[in-house]
């Protein structure tokens, strides 16, 4: 079993700046593939950035060019550095941890963008 929490959500004004960190209950990152997944009210949830464990990283376009994941095994943490925030980012932000058949999610953050 694998806890996840997430922090680092908020509210703040269009084209500021958050970073969103997940800390894993144990040293995982070496073995799972990490990923960040957003939801809007009223819509699916979908994927803003990951990284596998074999450190290739994928974004969803919509935050391509503002957002950075990164990871640091040492403190088995995940990071979202979120850049130039638009109004349309705004949604609970989920970590999420996979590895084969084992899928973990975090409780979610919530990210508010407006003035």
């Amino acid at each position: 079993q694998v806890q996840l929490v997430e922090s680092g959500g908020g509210l703040v004004q269009p084209g500021g700046s958050l970073r969103l960190s997940c800390a894993a209950s144990r040293s995982i990152l070496s073995i799972y593939d990490m990923g960040w997944y957003r939801q809007a009210p009223g819509k699916e949830r979908e994927l803003v950035a990951a990284i596998t464990s074999g450190s290739i990283i994928n974004y969803a376009d919509s935050v391509k060019g503002r957002f950075t994941i990164s990871r640091d095994s040492a403190k088995s943490t995940v990071y979202l550095q979120m850049n130039s925030l638009k109004p349309e980012d705004t949604a609970i932000y989920y970590c999420k941890a996979e590895y084969l058949r084992a899928t973990f999610w975090g409780q979610g953050t919530q990210v508010t963008v407006s003035s």
